[in-house]
């Protein structure tokens, strides 16, 4: 029996569509139903209304690098469909599949042989002072960096309403497991496995020895203030969910990350581990 294929293609990496008719042209040739999803470069997050996925998909295929497949997941989270990425990009954590050698993948899709992966996400929302609420969601991370002239920031960060740490520091990464691969490795933050239940607080360049990364439960609630600066300054910082969703926050601004009641559904093709993943990651 046929599946129902949405191809989710950024143009940007795609840009004659030749790998997005490619993957399209051979699934319809193997009796597949197949529904394009075309994203330009000008893209906005949340753009996407539940008009543009069709309705009774199965799969939905990312052509992409991995901010794309960061982007189709927020997308398409109401549809409730598993994805997976093929690799338009350079990297690719997040994508399974290469073009150099996608017909026996598209293969596997077709009779059913894979298994799903849940992943958490993160809820953001932020109180700014001027009474506005910003909110949205992230696959990867939260991050709270400089704006402006090049200095430390100061960041109070409490735990379940407690107060843990006052840090001075470039900025912090909030990451789920599956974001341990990007801006957290990065930062000198640990990798984890994807489908693992829990939360990192990774400083970015802390001005201390002894500020590391710390490994919280995925039902704990972390709080960021934004104080006063140091001499009594006020200071004004960048929050952006996923490297897409952004908006400043300024002395007195709070914002409250945990756990999403929604979970992100992917695709696994390959019975390699990750860690053996990684490995191969490392070498190329």
């Amino acid at each position: 029996m046929g599946k129902r294929f949405l191809i989710y293609s950024n143009k940007f990496k795609d840009p004659q569509l030749r790998a997005t008719n490619r993957i399209k042209d051979y699934l319809e040739s193997k009796g597949q139903e197949v529904s394009l999803l075309i994203v330009d470069k000008d893209w906005k997050s949340g753009e996407c209304l539940e008009s543009c996925i069709p309705e009774d998909i199965d799969l939905i295929l990312v052509l992409g690098g991995d901010g794309t497949v960061l982007q189709a997941a927020r997308e398409t989270i109401h549809v409730h469909v598993p994805l997976i990425g093929v690799n338009l990009g350079t990297l690719g954590f997040m994508t399974q599949i290469e073009m150099a050698s996608f017909e026996p993948a598209l293969d596997r899709l077709i009779e059913g042989d894979f298994r799903k992966e849940s992943r958490m996400l993160l809820q953001g929302k932020a109180m700014l002072h001027d009474g506005e609420v910003r909110e949205g969601l992230a696959l990867n991370d939260v991050v709270i960096s400089r704006s402006g002239p090049l200095r430390v920031i100061l960041l109070r960060i409490y735990v379940n309403g407690s107060f843990l740490h006052e840090y001075q520091a470039d900025g912090m990464i909030v990451t789920t497991p599956t974001g341990s691969t990007g801006y957290n490795l990065s930062a000198g933050g640990p990798l984890v496995e994807p489908g693992a239940k829990l939360l990192m607080l990774t400083p970015i360049c802390p001005h201390s020895l002894n500020q590391r990364s710390i490994i919280l439960s995925s039902e704990d609630e972390i709080e960021i203030e934004i104080p006063m600066g140091r001499e009594g300054k006020e200071q004004t910082v960048m929050a952006t969910l996923d490297g897409a969703n952004s908006f400043f926050m300024t002395t007195g601004d709070r914002i409250s990350i945990r756990k999403s009641a929604e979970s992100a559904e992917f695709i696994q093709l390959s019975k390699v581990s990750f860690l053996d993943a990684l490995h191969q990651k490392m070498k190329d």
